[in-house]
């Protein structure tokens, strides 16, 4: 494709990374029924995709080191790579299956563990690299016939009655009938479609490295709620832990100068030494916490899916598997118009409909949780401390936590 050439594609996906690549495979290749209701769709028929990233993922290495970016996918996001055929490759690279949760309050006594015997799951979900996920799903789209533009960027679009064109920095033209912001939260798509972003700065900031403990991570993922924020640690294949210690912005800063030696004592500390002392950590790097909400999911001839459309606080761990949920549902749209317009507004605004407001609750329902753990008010200490002791000794509640945080998954 030179420069004077124009790309005529069905659907134009913006933005390669893990919900970007997810959703440019699962609109060249039918999703498989129990991903997506594909009754009725001719058999044969295919969707011409193509997918524009500025910078491609690095092969995957398997001696390489594990990614400050990890995700704790969930049953619902593992049943999406299934039905795009990715998950055997992503098992063979490397996921790690938890059994257990166990959330505490650094001011009260307040705990709940939750076990995946108990609700007779083989395990809560995998902790998975953003490299591994990133680089199958790329490996991936070669097979599926995807056009992959990249290195490029996008310039400008201009929305027509019959399709979109999409002007490429180095250019290039791409004619779609649909084109598909996934390029994150500073989205170039849902700038240029004229879409308001309403946001909340959390005051925080999240440190994340990757840290040796002297004891094996149980195959648990832990979170301490601390004054401060909320401190996870995520356990990797290898017994070493992925940390996220959200804090103020003041002490993130002071966190990341502190040689190797006394950031880790001050994490064992903060962590009560759950795992007995930390022994080592890799590079650490920060990011601000901030929540965010497209006032629009869909324009004619657009749509917006993961961090372009939405970002939450990551004391649950389930940004990444919301926009996987929202790849979920707009393949499921799509699919079940077999012929029809791709970019017909009609359509898009069933996939809005069915996204919008499941992410817009579960923003309100984090941020509602940071505010719960972070208040120092002795009532509200009490409380809390109550009620996760008795979560914990209620079946029912507890099996509501994990439905949620599964996708719907657990029985009983």
């Amino acid at each position: 494709m030179t420069a004077r050439e124009v790309l005529d594609v069905d659907v134009l996906v913006v933005g390669g990374g893990v919900v970007g690549a997810a959703m440019a495979l699962a609109l060249a290749c039918r999703p498989a029924p129990a991903a997506a209701d594909t009754s009725g769709l001719p058999d044969g028929e295919r969707l011409r995709v193509a997918l524009l990233e500025r910078t491609p993922p690095a092969p995957f290495d398997p001696l390489g080191e594990a990614d400050l970016r990890v995700f704790a996918v969930n049953r619902a996001s593992q049943r999406l790579f299934e039905s795009l055929g990715v998950w055997p490759a992503m098992v063979s690279r490397g996921v790690n299956p938890y059994q257990a949760m166990e959330v505490w309050d650094a001011r009260s006594p307040g705990r709940i563990r939750f076990e995946a015997a108990e609700v007779g799951e083989p395990d809560l979900g995998h902790i998975v690299e953003n490299r591994v996920i990133q680089w199958t799903l790329w490996e991936a789209l070669e097979a599926a016939g995807v056009e992959r533009i990249c290195p490029a960027g996008l310039s400008w679009l201009q929305v027509m009655q019959d399709g979109v064109d999409a002007g490429l920095d180095d250019g290039r033209t791409v004619h779609a009938a649909l084109v598909v912001g996934a390029d994150g939260a500073r989205s170039r798509v849902r700038s240029l479609a004229g879409i308001d972003l309403d946001s909340t700065r959390y005051g925080q900031h999240a440190v994340v490295a990757n840290v040796s403990t002297g004891e094996h991570n149980q195959a648990t993922a832990w979170q301490r709620f601390l004054p401060s924020g909320p401190l996870a640690f995520l356990p990797l294949a290898d017994g070493r832990s992925s940390i996220v210690w959200s804090t103020e912005p003041e002490t993130a800063e002071r966190l990341l100068t502190l040689d190797d030696a006394t950031f880790c004592a001050e994490l064992g500390a903060a962590f009560e030494w759950r795992l007995g002392p930390v022994n080592a950590t890799g590079p650490r790097a920060s990011f601000a916490l901030t929540g965010s909400q497209a006032r629009h999911y869909v324009r004619p001839r657009i749509a917006l899916v993961g961090d372009a459309a939405h970002t939450i606080h990551p004391l649950a761990g389930q940004g990444a598997n919301l926009g996987f949920a929202d790849v979920s549902a707009l393949a499921r749209v799509l699919w079940s118009r077999p012929g029809r317009d791709p970019g017909d507004l009609r359509g898009l605004r069933t996939y809005e409909r069915m996204r919008r407001g499941e992410n817009w609750l579960m923003m309100r329902a984090m941020e509602g949780f940071s505010t719960l753990f972070g208040s120092g008010l002795p009532p509200v200490e009490m409380a809390r401390g109550l009620g996760l002791i008795l979560a914990d000794r209620l079946p029912a509640i507890k099996n509501g936590f994990l439905r949620r945080a599964l996708g719907g998954a657990v029985k009983g």
